[in-house]
């Protein structure tokens, strides 16, 4: 895993950069707020360590830049500022978390891992409209209700949401999903498509499957 530091006290950027790699951390080092940005957005770290004064930039204007083009890095801020209002500043500039200077060495390391553990967890997670399918536990989650669908089903539903807005050829699910590469009758496709409309109760206004009549399918999210 790599993480990114971006801050201008060497003390702490060695202090910090000694002890995660002695965690097995990939560690880079910017020392002010327009390197840290680049250096971000370049190597697309897996989290980033944020000072909240920085030389050149702030920390919350790099925050926020760093938001525009990515929405999944954890950001956790390093600062001494500690008031209501610029935790909230932080938040809403796109932070995970706030740890305040001085701050314990095995709290920050704890709080690294509480991210990745749950960056993780999204990773293994895709979303059509109210429906949430788990890649890591092959559940599929409706309004709340855990949907059973055979092994097959949940395959090709995986296939269709992670290409969700895109329309799938019958020819590309049936190589994808069935594992096979020459002409076949692709019409067993549309009995697992309707057995999962079906189950799943799919409406269009929630997200839904639609038909491309004569090419395909394509998973849409209202």
């Amino acid at each position: 895993m790599h993480i990114a530091i971006i801050e201008d006290e060497i003390g702490i950027t060695n202090f910090l950069k000694q002890g995660l790699e002695e965690e097995g951390y990939n560690v880079t080092i910017a020392h002010n707020g327009e390197d840290g940005l680049s250096m971000v957005l370049e190597k697309c770290p897996d989290l980033v360590l944020l000072d909240w004064m920085l030389p050149q930039m702030q920390g919350i204007d790099v925050c926020r830049l760093i938001r525009q083009a990515d929405q999944s890095t954890p950001i956790l801020f390093l600062t001494a500022k500690d008031t209501i209002n610029e935790t909230i500043e932080g938040l809403q500039a796109g932070a995970n978390d706030y740890i305040k200077k001085p701050f314990s060495f095995a709290e920050l390391l704890a709080r690294i891992e509480v991210h990745f553990r749950e960056k993780e967890v999204l990773k293994n997670q895709l979303k059509l409209g109210n429906i949430l399918l788990n890649k890591s536990t092959y559940q599929v989650i409706k309004s709340g209700e855990e949907i059973p669908l055979t092994q097959r089903e949940f395959e090709l539903l995986e296939f269709l949401i992670a290409n969700k807005g895109e329309v799938c050829s019958r020819q590309l699910i049936i190589e994808k999903i069935w594992n096979i590469d020459f002409d076949y009758d692709t019409g067993v496709i549309d009995v697992f498509i309707n057995a999962i409309r079906k189950k799943l109760s799919m409406d269009k206004d929630e997200g839904y499957i639609k038909t491309i009549r004569g090419v395909g399918y394509i998973a849409i999210e209202n």
